[in-house]
């Protein structure tokens, strides 16, 4: 691994942002791979950031990889709950980290396949949004400096 050096995790949301503004964020920022972690990535209201579609715009546009890795979406039963204001952001925060941290997603995630890479969400910002608080819980449980772009 890279040893003295940080990873390098960046985070994005597509919800508002144009094609043009979102495809120069990562191409400015250098990201290698864009990791989409939307439990409903197909959804028609994705626009340009359709699962189908997303790929081939990244490699053309940007010469950016992409990998979608469900088990980093909240499940459903978290989800809904929170979209639906049924649950408030804090419970949905601890709700989120316990199914990562069930996961073992800190085991399951290499720093070298996260490093310049990009965790895709729908969310505008990062503030109530599970990329942020995945890639915190990262930084909390590897044993090497993360920093963290939100783009």
């Amino acid at each position: 691994m890279m040893n003295d050096t940080a990873i390098k995790i960046f985070t994005i949301g597509f919800t508002g942002s144009s094609a043009e503004h979102f495809f120069e964020r990562l191409r400015g920022a250098e990201v290698k791979k864009v990791i989409d972690t939307r439990l409903w990535a197909s959804s028609q209201l994705a626009g340009f950031a359709k699962k189908k579609d997303l790929p081939y715009f990244l490699k053309e546009i940007a010469d950016i990889n992409y990998e979608y890795r469900q088990e980093l979406a909240p499940s459903d039963d978290i989800l809904k709950p929170f979209k639906n204001n049924q649950i408030s952001w804090d419970e949905y925060e601890v709700q989120y980290i316990d199914l990562i941290n069930h996961r073992n997603i800190a085991d399951i995630l290499n720093p070298d396949e996260v490093h310049e890479a990009c965790f895709l969400c729908a969310c505008k910002t990062e503030h109530q949004c599970h990329r942020r608080l995945l890639t915190e819980y990262l930084q909390r449980e590897w044993d090497q400096s993360v920093e963290i772009i939100h783009l």
